[in-house]
Protein backbone atom coordinates (compact mmCIF):
# COMPACT_ATOMS: atom_id res chain seq x y z
CA UNK A 1 0.00 0.00 0.00
CA UNK A 2 1.30 3.42 -0.94
CA UNK A 3 1.60 5.93 1.90
CA UNK A 4 0.21 9.46 1.45
CA UNK A 5 3.06 12.04 1.48
CA UNK A 6 3.26 13.61 4.94
CA UNK A 7 4.07 17.08 3.56
CA UNK A 8 0.97 16.99 1.36
CA UNK A 9 -1.15 15.86 4.30
CA UNK A 10 0.10 18.77 6.42
CA UNK A 11 -0.53 21.25 3.60
CA UNK A 12 -4.13 20.03 3.38
CA UNK A 13 -4.57 20.13 7.16
CA UNK A 14 -3.17 23.65 7.45
CA UNK A 15 -5.30 24.88 4.55
CA UNK A 16 -8.51 23.45 6.01
CA UNK A 17 -7.73 24.51 9.57
CA UNK A 18 -7.07 28.06 8.38
CA UNK A 19 -10.27 28.35 6.37
CA UNK A 20 -12.67 26.20 8.39
CA UNK A 21 -11.30 26.77 11.89
CA UNK A 22 -11.70 23.08 12.70
CA UNK A 23 -9.58 21.41 15.38
CA UNK A 24 -6.69 19.25 14.21
CA UNK A 25 -8.22 16.08 15.65
CA UNK A 26 -11.38 16.57 13.57
CA UNK A 27 -9.34 17.07 10.41
CA UNK A 28 -7.17 14.02 11.13
CA UNK A 29 -10.31 11.91 11.58
CA UNK A 30 -11.40 12.61 8.00
CA UNK A 31 -10.97 9.95 5.35
CA UNK A 32 -8.60 10.98 2.57
CA UNK A 33 -11.39 11.32 -0.02
CA UNK A 34 -13.45 13.51 2.33
CA UNK A 35 -10.46 15.71 3.12
CA UNK A 36 -9.61 16.06 -0.57
CA UNK A 37 -13.22 16.99 -1.34
CA UNK A 38 -13.16 19.68 1.37
CA UNK A 39 -9.88 21.09 0.04
CA UNK A 40 -11.40 21.25 -3.46
CA UNK A 41 -14.59 22.85 -2.15
CA UNK A 42 -12.81 25.51 -0.12
CA UNK A 43 -10.48 26.27 -3.04
CA UNK A 44 -13.51 26.68 -5.33
CA UNK A 45 -15.18 29.05 -2.88
CA UNK A 46 -11.98 31.08 -2.59
CA UNK A 47 -11.57 31.28 -6.36
CA UNK A 48 -15.16 32.44 -6.78
CA UNK A 49 -14.79 35.05 -4.03
CA UNK A 50 -11.58 36.41 -5.59
CA UNK A 51 -13.20 36.53 -9.03
CA UNK A 52 -16.13 38.52 -7.64
CA UNK A 53 -13.77 40.85 -5.76
CA UNK A 54 -11.84 41.57 -8.98
CA UNK A 55 -15.08 42.57 -10.73
CA UNK A 56 -15.86 45.29 -8.19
Amino acid sequence: MKQYPIDTLWQELIYLAYHLHWPLDDLLDLEHADRARLVYGVASLNARAWAEARQM
